[in-house]
């Protein structure tokens, strides 16, 4: 096509470089965005920022970095072509950005704000920096184009095999997330939450004049992890368990969440697998059907080598086999086919 200067094919090499790019970033920002709000953003690391500097935790400057190019990002694709309702390739530069912006823009805007910035320069408020750490979580509607493109890999077994597992811990992910902030906002006020009953497990006691006692964001992660796995997988052992009100309602929506992640991802692995393996068993029963074609006929030792042979041959180029081959031996069968193949 006709393209304007500095317009960008949409089908171009460095595109799809650059669009593998941003959903690498955008798997980055799904698992590290929640991590950080919830583990990371309390007053203990606010002094910290402000003692050594923006910089003296690396994932700020990842998340700087990650905010730059998301930004990039936005200026690209106003400068990309895209393909109409009549299948043409719309390469004006008004025409793409009238698109993008009825389209895509407001979410890819919104995710690319530095939230990170604005969480230094507001102090160390901690009411201040959680408001802000859970708007750091607008990254995620991101995630919303990426399933969109993921659609095309929907007729491979395997791939939609391992985009189910995928989904399955970034969701348990989130909720161990989410279950830590519930814990953690609780603590100052019930000690009977699960943190208290974790430090007291692995003897590591808070001290309320000591912000840095009880178990370390190791222990924390792991733990409210292992939960979220063991409810939604609906194993639930009982030696992480919800003792206050909202932990207990955040466990009932934990196991509606894991009920609906059986039904819509567990049920179709079984029929994947199927799928994954049915070529397979197509295989051994042409072989089978081959075999006793030669045992009722009593084909000689070299030909009916031959014949195995051709029939491997045939199967690893065709994934079938031929037709004269295909059909059921009976006693009465002519098989002039199998003559010529020989």
């Amino acid at each position: 096509p006709d393209v304007h200067k500095w317009i960008m094919l949409h089908y171009s090499p460095f595109k799809a470089m650059w669009d593998w790019m941003i959903l690498l970033l955008v798997l980055y920002t799904a698992v590290f965005t929640p991590y950080s709000a919830a583990f990371l953003l309390n007053e203990l690391e606010q002094e910290k920022r402000h003692i050594c500097g923006y910089t003296c935790n690396p994932l700020n400057v990842v998340d700087v970095i990650v905010d730059v190019l998301f930004i990039i990002d936005i200026i690209v694709t106003f400068r990309t072509t895209y393909v109409n309702h009549n299948d043409e390739v719309v390469t004006h530069p008004k025409l793409i950005a009238i698109h993008y912006i009825k389209g895509w823009f407001l979410i890819d805007i919104v995710a690319a704000i530095p939230f990170d910035l604005l969480i230094f320069s507001s102090g160390s408020d901690e009411t201040t920096a959680t408001l802000i750490g859970l708007l750091k979580t607008a990254r995620l509607l991101r995630l919303v184009r990426v399933a969109r493109k993921l659609d095309r890999y929907s007729e491979y077994g395997a791939a939609v095999l391992f985009l189910l597992m995928c989904t399955f811990m970034l969701i348990a992910h989130w909720l161990a997330c989410m279950w830590y902030a519930i814990g953690h906002m609780e603590r100052p006020y019930m000690k009977t939450g699960w943190l208290d009953n974790l430090a007291d497990q692995l003897g590591k006691h808070y001290n309320d004049s000591d912000a840095s006692s009880g178990p370390s964001i190791q222990d924390k992660y792991i733990t409210a992890l292992y939960f979220t796995f063991s409810s939604l997988t609906s194993v639930g052992f009982g030696n992480v368990s919800p003792n206050t009100n909202s932990e207990k309602i955040f466990s009932i929506c934990v196991m509606l969440i894991g009920s609906l992640m059986y039904a819509s991802i567990f049920g179709n692995v079984s029929a994947i697998i199927q799928r994954l393996y049915s070529g397979t068993t197509r295989y051994h029963t042409q072989m089978l059907r081959v075999k006793e074609f030669i045992r009722f006929h009593q084909i000689p030792g070299e030909l009916r080598q031959r014949l195995e042979e051709y029939f491997q041959h045939s199967w690893s180029y065709t994934n079938e086999l031929s037709p004269c081959a295909s059909k059921p031996p009976t006693p009465h069968l002519e098989t002039p086919s199998i003559t010529t193949v020989t």
